[in-house]
């Protein structure tokens, strides 16, 4: 699965389009409305900072509450152990 270079999107194949530049390079859009963009140079779009950011937080916060749920844990079994 290739990852939109503007975006950041994972996407299936058939899905989207390939550019190559001259020397090479393998560039993988998403959509049209990547493609657009990119080539129109836009970087700071509000869609695309909102998407980076938001998997960002969501991690973050997952790992708080997984350590929180064991720290919980942990005290349960000391008062346990006390009785």
């Amino acid at each position: 699965m290739p990852k939109c270079v503007y975006c950041g999107e994972m996407y299936d194949e058939h899905r989207g389009l390939t550019l190559v530049t001259n020397d090479g390079k393998a560039n993988h859009l998403c959509s049209s409305k990547c493609r657009k963009n990119m080539l129109m140079k836009r970087r700071k779009v509000r869609w695309v900072s909102k998407q980076k950011k938001g998997k960002k937080d969501i991690r973050e916060e997952i790992k708080e509450q997984v350590q929180e749920q064991k720290e919980h844990e942990e005290e349960i079994k000391e008062l346990e152990k006390k009785k």
